[in-house]
């Protein structure tokens, strides 16, 4: 089984995010809305592969965990809260995940904190 799970980093938002603040996404039903309704919450309550699996069956996915990973899958540095809606998501020491709104001191903190790694979101353009 492949895994999208990271361990002590932060997904920073996407450079040519389109906001310039932690946005809730205005459609619930998108992967955006599913994952912010899943992750704003429960902070360091799922691993990245829980919330892709959750949000895959909150959409209407059939598949099992199992039948989910049996092929790889994007990690969170493609997710719609990284890219378009100015996230950052922080994997902990055990790699649960918590939404950090860029704008925040916690994301200030987290960018400084040089025992964190720091992967950039993917960008929405090439």
């Amino acid at each position: 089984m492949k895994t999208t799970n990271y361990r002590d980093t932060l997904i920073t938002a996407s450079s040519d995010t389109p906001v310039a603040v932690g946005t809730i996404p205005e459609k619930p039903e998108t992967v955006a809305g599913v994952q912010h309704a899943l992750l704003a919450d429960r902070p360091y309550a799922m691993t990245s592969d829980d919330l892709l699996h959750a949000a895959h069956v909150a959409r209407g996915g059939d598949k099992d965990r199992a039948d989910f990973f049996a092929k790889p899958q994007a990690c969170l540095r493609a997710s719609p809260l990284v890219k378009q809606f100015g996230w950052g998501i922080h994997h902990d020491s055990e790699g649960r995940i918590a939404l950090v709104a860029m704008e925040s001191e916690d994301y200030a903190r987290l960018l400084a904190d040089p025992a964190v790694k720091k992967t950039p979101g993917m960008r929405r353009s090439r």
